[in-house]
């Protein structure tokens, strides 16, 4: 799929547009792609919740996709399996394939700087 910025919907520019547009703190702006109300879409809910609570109070915004409910959004970010977390912003992009269960992996996927005591 090729890059194509008529394909990009409005609604789209202006979230990135006003996340352009807050102070210099890092913001994020998370994606997570599910398939309905399955153990495995909870469990990838409720961890990014929790470490988005956690280690980014009041610096993110996580937009759940339902491809069930959305499913031109799944070819439109080119996911191939569910669930999906994708990292839209601070640049660059990444995703995250699964249930997200190890905090330590994402976090590090994330950038997030956290301290770890072992």
């Amino acid at each position: 799929m090729e890059n194509n910025p008529e394909k990009i919907s409005k609604p789209e520019v202006d979230v990135f547009e006003e996340f352009l547009s807050r102070p210099p703190q890092e913001k994020y702006l998370l994606r997570l792609f599910i398939a309905g109300n399955t153990p495995n879409s909870n469990r990838a809910f409720n961890k990014i919740k929790n470490i988005c609570e956690e280690y980014l109070p009041g610096r993110y915004e996580l937009e759940v996709i339902d491809i069930y409910e959305q499913p031109e959004m799944m070819e439109q970010e080119q996911i191939i399996a569910i669930p999906t977390l994708v990292k839209k912003l601070p640049p660059p992009l990444q995703k995250f394939i699964g249930d997200l269960a190890n905090t330590e992996k994402v976090l590090l996927g994330l950038d997030i700087n956290y301290y770890r005591s072992n």
